[in-house]
């Protein structure tokens, strides 16, 4: 399969879906990826550092999506995004779809299989996905609440 990622364009947004240990990770399973050049920088991962794990740099994310059966992000696609996707390819991102009714009606229009990371369970129920993002969003909220009103 042809796992891509992409530079995110939601503002304020620094991370990356994948790193280059889970690019090499996935070449050694024997898949190709593509990654948009510059996709690392803000997690200090330059192309190099990609090219090196064995992806192929590719130089927008047009051509990522364009070229790959999988999308791996960490936010839910914009709108210029969510206009690339395409039936038989699959999505696989943060999502939060309830307080976002177009982004859902893109997806269902797009014929995307959208995987959300927030809904991926594990045993007992879990949320394997969801718990580490969430204890990073409350050690941040502690480091910067002025007020310590934790």
């Amino acid at each position: 399969m042809r796992v891509g990622t992409v530079k995110e364009i939601k503002n304020h947004e620094y991370r990356v879906g994948l790193t280059p240990e889970s690019v090499r990770e996935l070449v050694t399973h024997d898949h190709e990826v593509w990654v948009e050049s510059g996709a690392g920088l803000g997690i200090g991962a330059d192309d190099a550092a990609y090219a090196a794990a064995g992806a192929t740099i590719k130089p927008d994310a047009t051509t990522v999506f364009d070229g790959c059966e999988m999308i791996v992000k960490v936010k839910e696609p914009q709108a210029g995004e969510r206009a690339m996707l395409r039936e038989g390819q699959i999505l696989y991102t943060y999502l939060h779809l309830a307080p976002d009714p177009e982004q859902t009606a893109d997806l269902v229009k797009s014929g995307v299989t959208a995987i959300a990371y927030e809904t991926v369970t594990g045993p007992g129920n879990t949320l394997p996905l969801l718990k580490p993002m969430s204890q990073v969003a409350g050690r941040m909220y502690r480091a910067c609440c002025p007020a310590r009103c934790w």
